[in-house]
């Protein structure tokens, strides 16, 4: 008896020794947490170019796993340079444009010579509902305003912090090419260590690998295709800043229900409040079709019926993410959820029918 309290003892010690050590390790580490994390994910997305490049190129794990990283330079940091440069320009170029009233001036004319707006807001008195034109000029007006600002202080963060902005992706290269040189390790070695059973800890790994496929790959892609055409299509209607614009709609096409939407329907009705009715009704079309056809043929082709959860969830889990993380909200919210949703599976699996017989 003795022998067996002795034991407890010793057991219970470790275990608190343990999980200090790595409450101290996570406290080392959390610096560099969001660097880890999206390492990990562009790990997992651009894993199959590493495989690719060893397997049928016939090299050593080091050289294709340096190659891939060279591509994921070009591929992501490139990019952000020139999207950035452009976007901090054209968003502050809206900002100031609604500051300086340049913006309400227009809308304020442009409302007040419109026979549609006259009519509207007729329909809307049938109903007691009071909606004026300052009203509505006021509102969006607002809108330009923290709109170009938010982002011109998003791009105004990464332009000023640039050394800063290298050296982190820099880092994050650094974790990615010992990832994918040693990631199996990594994880066989985190489900050694987890006390969970190994199909349950492999099922947890597997969801989080096919969430982040699905949002940088999936979204991701279908926001670059929805913002790239919706740029182009705003360049051609005479729209100021297009690409400013498709930028917006390339995040927004991250959120399921509404989307694009945001800018196309508004964008829409100030071609029919200034009387290009055939123009008005291409913006409804293309933005229906566009957006219908990323969202029902493209993403579920790409991304296919590994990842199944409520539009409404990660809707809430997207908006709930880039209030609390920022941008890399968009990554973090869905993986939560995943993680929830994944780990209620395996107690409705594993663990309800054990915890309801202790009850009874």
């Amino acid at each position: 008896m003795g022998n067996r309290t002795s034991q407890d003892i010793i057991l219970w010690y470790f275990l608190g020794l343990f999980l200090v050590s790595i409450f101290l390790l996570g406290w080392l580490l959390w610096p560099f947490i969001s660097i880890i994390i999206l390492g990990g994910v562009v790990t997992g997305v651009f894993k199959p170019v590493y495989n690719f490049i060893q397997i049928k190129g016939k090299t050593k794990p080091p050289f294709a796993s340096l190659v891939t990283c060279i591509l994921i330079f070009f591929t992501i940091f490139i990019p952000i340079v020139f999207f950035v440069g452009v976007l901090s320009r054209e968003a502050y170029d809206l900002y100031l444009t609604a500051k300086d009233a340049v913006l309400s001036d227009q809308l304020k004319n442009l409302i007040e010579s419109s026979r549609l707006f006259d009519r509207i807001t007729q329909l809307f008195a049938n109903f007691n509902i009071e909606f004026t034109g300052e009203q509505l000029n006021k509102g969006i007006t607002e809108l330009g305003k923290i709109v170009g600002l938010f982002l011109y202080r998003q791009a105004s963060s990464i332009a000023s912090n640039f050394f800063s902005f290298i050296i982190n992706f820099f880092f994050m290269l650094l974790v990615i090419y010992f990832l994918l040189i040693d990631g199996s390790r990594l994880i066989a070695f985190i489900i050694d260590l987890s006390p969970l059973p190994k199909e349950q800890d492999e099922k947890l790994i597997q969801k989080f690998k096919d969430m982040s496929g699905a949002v940088l790959i999936g979204n991701g892609l279908g926001g670059l295709i929805q913002g790239s055409f919706g740029g182009i299509v705003f360049s051609l209607f005479g729209f100021q800043s297009p690409f400013l614009w498709g930028v917006i709609m390339g995040l927004l096409a991250f959120l399921p229900i509404i989307g694009i939407g945001i800018v196309f329907i508004p964008a829409a009705v100030y071609l029919f409040l200034k009387g290009r009715i055939a123009a008005g009704i291409f913006f409804v079309v293309f933005y229906l079709v566009l957006s219908g056809g990323i969202e029902y043929l493209f993403k579920p082709k790409l991304v296919g019926e590994r990842v199944k959860m409520h539009t409404l969830v990660v809707f809430l889990a997207i908006m709930g993410g880039l209030n609390l993380f920022g941008i890399l909200g968009i990554i973090y919210g869905p993986l939560i959820a995943t993680a929830f949703f994944t780990l209620t599976d395996i107690y409705y699996a594993s663990y309800q029918k054990l915890i309801g017989s202790d009850k009874q």
